[in-house]
C-alpha cells in the first residue's frame, strides 16, 4: 500500500510503498476515503523538516534537553547513533480521516467490514491507504453523512474540546483570535450553542467566511473593527470568553485577549501560538487562562486510546470518541457546515506537489483533502460501484512445530527481525547489518512504517506484517524477538515451535505463566535453541575485570546501584497493566550480571521496596552464601552514573563505573581498566550478537545456558512475589 512520510532529517517529503498493517484486536482495518491535511499543524511540522539542525533544536528545547540527557547517561556514541536514527527515518503525516472497514479485530462488535467510520489520532488516521484504528479512536459515521465532510472528525473534535473548556452559555459573547480551520469551526459550534461570535483574523477572505458561517462580525484584530463590534455587543463590558485558535510567534493574540475579556473571563489557548501574559493585565481582570488539549479526555493515555478502556460516563461525560461521535452528528443533522472550508481536494497521488505548493504559497487553503483512487466510501457519495476489498493476511497462531535439533547453517546466517523499535534501530541493528555472513532477511512489524524504516536503513530484503510467512520461512535461520514487554514469550513460544533459534530481548517473560509457557515449547519441539538480551556480562570492560579478578574461593558480596531516573510521560515503560513493572522488564539485566560474576544461578530473592514499588532493594542468595545486592532507584540525579558495581572476596575487590572505567584492588595493587574510547560505554551488545550468530552458524551451544536464562527470569519475577508476601522467596535451583 502507499502511505505519505516525510524525512525529518532532510526534509524530503515522499508517496512510499509499506506493508499493509497487521489487524490487531481491539481495532479495525480501514481503507481510506478521504484524509484531511491539517494546514496548520501539519505544515509547521513540514516547515520544521526543511530547517538546519541548529534550527531543529531552536524550535524543539525540550527534545535538546533530552539529548543532552542521554549523553549523560548513556554516552556521545549511542546517544548519536539513536538520534540520528530517528531523525533519519520516515515519519508520517496525517491524523483525521474517514474510511471503510475493511477487516474487524477480535473483541470489536460496534462495527461491521463495509461500515464507514471516522477516525482520529496522529498514529492511527494517518495519509495512507489502510490504516489500524483502535477502538476508542473511530466512530461510526452517521447515515446520509458524505465521507468527504466525516473526514473532519478529528479537527472538529479539537473544537470542540476547546469550546467546552471556555464553558460558553447561552447568551454569551465569545472572541476567536484565528479564523483558520480550526478557529472556523469554532465559530460554528459557538454559534449553534446560541453564543454571539467575534472573529479576529488579518486575513479578510477567512474573515468574510467566518462572518458567512454565523460570527456577528470579524475584523482585522490591528484594527478598530473588532474592538468596536466586541464594545457594541457586550455594552462595553468585553467578550465573555476568548479562543485563542492562532499560531506563530507573535504576542499580539493574548494581549488582544487580555483587552477585550470582561472581569473574570475566560482565555481558552486551543492553537499554539506564544503565551507570553502581560501579567498586570491579567491580574488586574484575574482571567482564567485555560489550555484545551487535543480531542478531549482520553488524549495521550496509552489505556484508553490503545487498550480501549473507556471513562465512565458518569465521571467523563466527554471523551475524545464521544467528541468526534458528537462532531459526525452535528454534521450530519447540519448544525456545521464544512463545505464551505473545504478550499481544494487532491488526489492521493499528487500529495507531495500538493504539500509543496501549500508550503510555497502556492496553494492558499484552509483546508486541503487527500481522495483516495476507487476508494470504497465513492458509492456513497455517487453511487458508483465500490472497488472491491483486498484480502489483508490474518496472522494466527501456528500448531507445534517439527523438533529443531542443534545444526549448522550455511553462510551467510539469514536473519528476521520481529518489531523495529528504538533499542532494535539503535543498538542491534547498527552492529548486525555490517556485519560478514550475515543477511538481514526480513523485518516484520505491526506499524507499516517501521518495517519500511527498517528496510531502508538497514538493508532487509522484504518488510512485511506477516509473521506467519516468516517464521514458515524455512530460509530463516534465526529469528530477534525485539517487540514490546508483553509481547516477548508468546513470540518467542511460536518461533520455538516453529524450529527457530531466538534472540529475544530482556524480559524473556513477565509471569511465570508466560515462563511456563516458553519452557513448554522447547519441550515440545526439542528445540531449546534461546538467548535472552542480557547483554552486560559480553561487556569488554566487565570481561576484563573479571578475568584480572581471578577465581575465588570464599563467597563474594556483590552491590550493584542502578541509578535508573524517573521516565518521560507517556513512556510504554509506565504501562504497568499490560508491560508488567519497569523491573520486570529491566532487572534481569542486572541479576544475570550479578549471577555471571559469582558464576552461579541465586536460590533466594527478598525484594523491600520504597517510593511506590519504584524504587527496590534486592537481596539475591547463592549456594555457596555469596549475596548479591540489587539497589535499583528511580529517585536519584541525572548527573549521577546510572550503574556502579562492587564485588568483594578473598581480599580482592572490584569496582565498575558505569561501563567507562573499572578499578581492581588485589594486595595492595590497584589495576585500572578503561573504555577504549572516552564516555563511550560498551555494554555488550555488539560481543553478544556475535556469540549468538557463531551459536547458529556453527551450531554450537548458545551463549548462555537455557537453565541460567530461566533462573534468572524466575528470580526476577520472584520480586514481585517478595514484595506481595513481604518475606524472602526460595528458588529451586537450575544448575
Amino acid at each position: 500500500m502507499k502511505q505519505v512520510v516525510q524525512n525529518y532529517k532532510t526534509g524530503e517529503l515522499a508517496v512510499l510503498d509499506v506493508p499493509v498493517p497487521g489487524c490487531k484486536p481491539g481495532g479495525v482495518l480501514v481503507r481510506s476515503a478521504y484524509s484531511l491535511i491539517s494546514t496548520g499543524t501539519e505544515l509547521m511540522k513540514v516547515s520544521e523538516a526543511g530547517m538546519s539542525m541548529l534550527g531543529k533544536a531552536r524550535s524543539r528545547p525540550d527534545q535538546v534537553a533530552k539529548v543532552m540527557q542521554s549523553v549523560a547517561t548513556n554516552g556521545v556514541p549511542a546517544t548519536y547513533r539513536k538520534v540520528m536514527g530517528k531523525l533519519d527515518s520516515y515519519t508520517p503525516l496525517g491524523y483525521s480521516l474517514c474510511g471503510v472497514v475493511e477487516e474487524v479485530g477480535a473483541g470489536i462488535d460496534d462495527v461491521k467490514v463495509g461500515d464507514l467510520v471516522a477516525c482520529a489520532g496522529n498514529e492511527h488516521a494517518l495519509h495512507a491507504e489502510l490504516n489500524w484504528v483502535p477502538k476508542n479512536l473511530y466512530a461510526p459515521v452517521p447515515d446520509g453523512l458524505a465521507p468527504r465532510h466525516a473526514a473532519f472528525g478529528t479537527v472538529g473534535s479539537i473544537a470542540m474540546q476547546g469550546v467546552r473548556q471556555g464553558e460558553s452559555r447561552l447568551g454569551e459573547v465569545a472572541l476567536v483570535i484565528g479564523l483558520g480551520l480550526i478557529g472556523q469551526l469554532a465559530v460554528q459550534l459557538l454559534a449553534a450553542s446560541g453564543v454571539r461570535v467575534v472573529g479576529a483574523d488579518p486575513d479578510p477572505a477567512r474573515c468574510e467566511l467566518a462572518t458567512g458561517l454565523g460570527a456577528a462580525a470579524c475584523g482585522d484584530p490591528a484594527s478598530t473593527t473588532v474592538e468596536a463590534a466586541v464594545a457594541e455587543l457586550t455594552g462595553g463590558h468585553g467578550v465573555d470568553q476568548v479562543y485563542l485558535a492562532a499560531g506563530g510567534g507573535s504576542n499580539q493574540p493574548v494581549e488582544l485577549a487580555a483587552r477585550l475579556c470582561r472581569d473574570r473571563g475566560r482565555v481558552v489557548d486551543i492553537g499554539k501560538c506564544r503565551l507570553d501574559l502581560p501579567w498586570n493585565a491579567y491580574y488586574e481582570k484575574e482571567l482564567d487562562v485555560r489550555f484545551s488539549r487535543s480531542y478531549g479526555p482520553g488524549r495521550y493515555d496509552p489505556e484508553y486510546e490503545l487498550e480501549g478502556r473507556d471513562y465512565p460516563i458518569g465521571y467523563v461525560r466527554w471523551t475524545e470518541r464521544r467528541n468526534l461521535a458528537c462532531f459526525l452528528d452535528l454534521l450530519a443533522r447540519g448544525s456545521v457546515d464544512v463545505e464551505p472550508l473545504v478550499s481544494h481536494v487532491a488526489d492521493f497521488d499528487d500529495a507531495v506537489e500538493t504539500y509543496q505548493r501549500l508550503k510555497d504559497g502556492g496553494l492558499k487553503a484552509v483546508t486541503v483533502l487527500f481522495r483516495y483512487p476507487g476508494h470504497p466510501g465513492r458509492a456513497v457519495e455517487t453511487g458508483e460501484a465500490a472497488a472491491p476489498a483486498v484480502a489483508v493476511p490474518a496472522v494466527r497462531p501456528r500448531g507445534g512445530g517439527a523438533s529443531a535439533p542443534a545444526r549448522a547453517v550455511p553462510t551467510p546466517v539469514r536473519l528476521a527481525f520481529v518489531g523495529a523499535g528504538n533499542y532494535a534501530t539503535s543498538m542491534l541493528l547498527p552492529h548486525l547489518a555490517p556485519r560478514d555472513g550475515v543477511v538481514l532477511s526480513t523485518v516484520v512489524t505491526t506499524t507499516a512504517l517501521s518495517a519500511a524504516n527498517a528496510q531502508r536503513k538497514f538493508g532487509f530484503a522484504e518488510a512485511t506484517t506477516d509473521l506467519d510467512a516468516v517464521l514458515g520461512d524455512p530460509s530463516i535461520d534465526a529469528v530477534f524477538v525485539v517487540t514490546r514487554h508483553s509481547s516477548h514469550a508468546e513470540l518467542t513460544r511460536r518461533a520455538l515451535l516453529a524450529g527457530k533459534p531466538v534472540f529475544v530481548e530482556k524480559p524473556l517473560a513477565l509471569t511465570e505463566d508466560e515462563l511456563a509457557g516458553v519452557l513448554a515449547a522447547v519441550e515440545e519441539s526439542g528445540n531449546d535453541r534461546l538467548q535472552v538480551g542480557f547483554n552486560r556480562r559480553f561487556a569488554p570492560l566487565l570481561q576484563e575485570a573479571r578475568k584480572r579478578f581471578g577465581a575465588r574461593t570464599g563467597p563474594a558480596n556483590l552491590r550493584y546501584l542502578v541509578n535508573a531516573g524517573r521516565l518521560a510521560h507517556g513512556s510504554w515503560y509506565l504501562q504497568q497493566g499490560t508491560e508488567g513493572s519497569r523491573f520486570a522488564g529491566e532487572g534481569g539485566h542486572f541479576i544475570d550480571t550479578a549471577s555471571w560474576l559469582l558464576d552461579s544461578d541465586p536460590v533466594s530473592v527478598y525484594a523491600v521496596a520504597t517510593s511506590g514499588h519504584e524504587d527496590l532493594q534486592v537481596v539475591l542468595g547463592y549456594p555457596d552464601g555469596s549475596a548479591a545486592t540489587i539497589s535499583y532507584v528511580t529517585s536519584g540525579p541525572a548527573d549521577f552514573p546510572k550503574e556502579t558495581l562492587d564485588l568483594v572476596a578473598d581480599g580482592k575487590a572490584l569496582r565498575l563505573d558505569d561501563f567507562v572505567r573499572a578499578t581492581v584492588h588485589d594486595g595492595g595493587r590497584k589495576r585500572w581498566i578503561s573504555s577504549r574510547l572516552p564516555r563511550a560505554r560498551d555494554k555488550g551488545q555488539s560481543a553478544e550478537l556475535a556469540a549468538f550468530i557463531k551459536a547458529v552458524r556453527t551450531g554450537g551451544p548458545m551463549p548462555v545456558p537455557l537453565e541460567s536464562l530461566v533462573a534468572t527470569t524466575a528470580a526476577t519475577l520472584a520480586v514481585r512475589t517478595g514484595l506481595a508476601g513481604g518475606a524472602p522467596v526460595t528458588l529451586a535451583r537450575a544448575r
